[in-house]
């Protein structure tokens, strides 16, 4: 398949159990002749390439040797793959609705000027009981990492995700070039992506305070890199000064 319609983009790392889930859910996805899978292990050492290799040959997977991180890996994929619109799934969560490439296809031939569409996400380990939203399509200014599509064309006319932020940031980053070069990012309540993840335990999980101070970090990085310098230096002090309040004043001292 040289250059499909359609692919769909998974950086994963020691998580074999929850990416089968995910291929599983992709199953019908995957049947289709228009469509490629990208799969980019990131140094796994729980056999998630052997696996891959074994068992789901129709999947273009390859493999960091040593570990580079979420954001060099989805850049990887993003060279790679050859589709006009490059669906990016985290390896935790999967699809509910229905026709989802037939809607894709259909909302950026219709908004020649959208260059990602940014899916409706629902966070939690249970499905949903109630899948109806009231949202409207809109236009955002951005988007999260575990559920959107690239209109490829649009990607290719952006720097690509600066992988020495690490973790965090990025969608951020990539937004405002994205406004930059004049494209739109809209959201897509009709699409609902669940990110298999449970909140409230995450904030007992060792590495919370990282997560939490990287994602502070990668902010400020995207105010001295995308803004001009006196407002990069005002949203700076807000941000600090909001952390300030909303955290260490009320006890919080590591955060």
């Amino acid at each position: 398949m040289s250059n499909p319609t359609f692919s769909i983009l998974i950086t994963t790392k020691d998580r074999l159990p929850e990416l089968k889930i995910t291929l599983e859910s992709l199953k019908p996805l995957l049947g289709n002749n228009d469509l490629e899978c990208l799969i980019c292990d990131d140094g796994s050492s729980d056999g998630t390439l052997a696996f891959l290799k074994k068992m789901c040959p129709q999947i273009k997977s390859f493999r960091n040797e040593v570990s580079q991180g979420l954001i060099y890996s989805r850049n990887r994929l993003l060279e790679q793959t050859h589709s006009q619109y490059a669906i990016s799934l985290d390896d935790d969560a999967h699809f509910l609705s229905e026709h989802v490439l037939e809607f894709i296809e259909h909302c950026f031939k219709t908004n020649p000027a959208c260059g990602l569409l940014a899916f409706r996400i629902y966070w939690g380990k249970q499905a949903p009981k109630k899948r109806s939203t009231r949202d409207q399509s809109q236009i955002v200014n951005g988007f999260v990492g575990c559920g959107h599509v690239w209109r490829m064309q649009a990607w290719k006319a952006i720097p690509n995700y600066p992988e020495w932020f690490q973790f965090y940031g990025e969608e951020q980053f990539a937004s405002l070039q994205l406004f930059k070069k004049g494209w739109n990012i809209m959201y897509a309540p009709e699409i609902l992506v669940q990110h298999r993840v449970d909140m409230v335990a995450r904030k007992d999980q060792v590495d919370y305070l990282q997560r939490q101070r990287r994602s502070l970090r990668a902010g400020w990085y995207v105010y001295f890199l995308c803004y001009p310098i006196d407002v990069a230096f005002r949203l700076f002090l807000s941000s600090i000064w909001s952390q300030l309040r909303r955290k260490t004043f009320k006890g919080n001292i590591q955060a």
